[in-house]
């Protein structure tokens, strides 16, 4: 399902958020890449704010979807074969002082960053993703021990996706971009 001949505009194309999947496994060798690839990532002065839970234990990922699905939001959850929560760690020292000096959330871009190479990683590998913020936080939480103080979020679905690439609908290149002044 890999394809090494990939250009990086054809990756990004295929990547898409996938609702529907395969009822099949995810090999661990495939998630263990898809994990490489987001500790790459860059981050503000190297702070990697970030630690991925990889959920693919048969007894905890319907409790996840079950997190997930709500409110007529995230019907294809119970599909999923392995969820990933993103928990937000603390910045380092100098990211923190930057973060607070030019008041930007340094923290959730890195985590941004190291989500979308997750899944550019995984959409390579022929693999689906769906990034999700709604759901039940302080219960996926709970599920997964993760402590109070911290935060998830995002979370990451992830598994063999059963439906087509999809054209993508975007604003034009002069809707979204300027040269020289907004």
């Amino acid at each position: 399902m890999q394809d090494s001949n990939i250009t990086f505009s054809e990756l990004v194309k295929k990547r898409q958020s996938d609702r529907k999947y395969k009822s099949m496994p995810v090999e661990k060798e495939k998630i263990m890449q898809c994990l490489e690839s987001a500790r790459l990532s860059p981050s503000a002065c190297n702070s990697q704010p970030w630690h991925f839970v990889v959920v693919d234990d048969a007894a905890l990922v319907p409790s996840m979807a079950k997190h997930v699905e709500s409110v007529g939001m995230n019907s294809f959850a119970p599909q999923v074969p392995v969820w990933v929560a993103v928990v937000l760690e603390k910045m380092n020292f100098t990211a923190s002082i930057g973060s607070v000096i030019k008041d930007k959330e340094y923290s959730l871009l890195d985590m941004g960053i190291a989500v979308n190479q997750f899944c550019l990683q995984a959409a390579e590998l022929g693999l689906g993703t769906c990034i999700i913020g709604w759901f039940d936080e302080k219960a996926v939480k709970k599920l997964l021990g993760v402590g109070k103080n911290k935060r998830i979020p995002v979370l990451i679905s992830l598994g063999y996706p059963d439906s087509p690439i999809r054209n993508k609908v975007r604003k034009s290149l002069e809707k979204m971009s300027s040269w020289n002044k907004y």
